[in-house]
């Protein structure tokens, strides 16, 4: 059966009736909410949800116009890098979907949603029509802030979606792409320097390890030092080569890791030969495993 996975982020981290309004409208039929997370520091918060490709289609399309109805970036302010109030959709293919499944209903997404809600859309990862366009950082650099002056620029015209400013809503990155383990480690400090300096020397980009995107930030809410990561290819970068990396250069600078969490949902695989306790990880259960669904 093909199943598609989508993980789509809100600007929205402190108010707990919209996150579970939003959860609440992607619950259409045959769709299954696995996940809800949000983060009052990050002011964010990620919805995960599995089905048939129409159906999650569907669900995304509900859970999206549900926030887009609840959400205005002019009051938005958080830790996390973003561009509009539903800032990006992720469509991932799971058991018998393929890559173009999950494309073709990212694309079919991207031009419904924009063009009801009058909301620029680029697509980005597997789904980019535009190779500058396939990194998601490419997208958000400027941010919400830059995103009227960007619109302005001929080469950054929307995929979808009006190539108007929208200042309530801003702008959304649609994609398609593998799986992807967001994953987040805490330190016992309160030096977000050493965290943004942690970040910088395992940034792919940085020439760090690779298939790994991370910033460091504080959270204010806990005046703890956070090193926020994206994993997009495990197999390549395992996460205990990642946690293991940050415990180190952590320890060269006399601090300890306080605890690991992970935003969403992770493949069984990502876990193998490792185990939780290893990790810090914080609040880990089964359900946290995406293969426990289906």
């Amino acid at each position: 059966m093909k199943i598609i996975e989508c993980i789509p982020n809100f600007s929205e981290g402190k108010d707990p009736g919209i996150v579970e309004s939003i959860a609440d409208a992607a619950r259409v039929e045959h769709v299954k909410v696995l996940n809800f997370s949000m983060d009052v520091d990050h002011n964010r918060s990620v919805l995960t949800f599995i089905g048939p490709p129409e159906a999650v289609l569907q669900g995304a399309i509900a859970a999206c116009d549900r926030a887009a109805g609840m959400i205005d970036m002019r009051k938005h302010h958080g830790a996390h890098p973003r561009i509009g109030a539903i800032d990006v959709v992720p469509f991932v293919p799971l058991e018998d979907a393929g890559m173009s499944d999950a494309v073709r209903t990212a694309h079919r997404f991207g031009h419904i949603f924009g063009g009801k809600n009058n909301v620029p859309v680029y697509f980005y990862g597997e789904a980019a029509l535009n190779q500058k366009r396939k990194k998601l950082a490419d997208i958000r650099r400027g941010q919400y802030e830059g995103l009227r002056e960007k619109l302005e620029e001929v080469s950054w015209a929307p995929d979808a979606g009006p190539s108007l400013f929208n200042p309530r809503l801003g702008a959304t990155a649609v994609g398609a792409r593998k799986p992807l383990i967001a994953f987040n480690i805490n330190l016992d400090s309160n030096d977000v320097n050493l965290a943004r300096d942690i970040a910088g020397s395992i940034r792919h980009s940085s020439g760090g390890l690779k298939h790994v995107q991370a910033i460091g930030i504080l959270l204010k809410s806990r005046n703890i030092a956070q090193v926020s990561m994206n994993l997009t290819d495990y197999k390549t970068t395992s996460i205990r080569t990642v946690f293991d990396t940050v415990r180190k250069k952590a320890e060269e600078h006399d601090t300890e890791i306080l605890e690991s969490e992970l935003i969403g949902l992770i493949p069984r695989a990502a876990l193998e030969g490792i185990t939780y306790e290893y990790l810090k990880l914080l609040d880990f259960s089964e359900e946290r495993i995406i293969e426990s669904y289906f």
